[in-house]
């Protein structure tokens, strides 16, 4: 989980930084982008946390 959770935000900084980079859109726009696609990203690890959860629950019973 943790794995996925990281490489999720980490494509998402990446690909906010290469888009504002390409078009030369500026910092102000990079960042932006940047944010916008870790919302995206926070929204694809949510689900999977509620869909690991679902199949192997947390409460530590046996």
């Amino acid at each position: 989980m943790i794995l996925v959770g990281a490489e999720v935000f980490g494509v998402a900084i990446a690909a906010g930084w290469a888009i504002a980079g390409l078009f030369e859109l500026g910092d102000l726009v990079g960042y932006a982008l940047m944010g916008l696609f870790s919302l995206f990203a926070l929204y694809i690890l949510v689900n999977l946390w509620r869909r690991c959860v679902a199949v192997e629950p947390l409460t530590g019973r046996a």
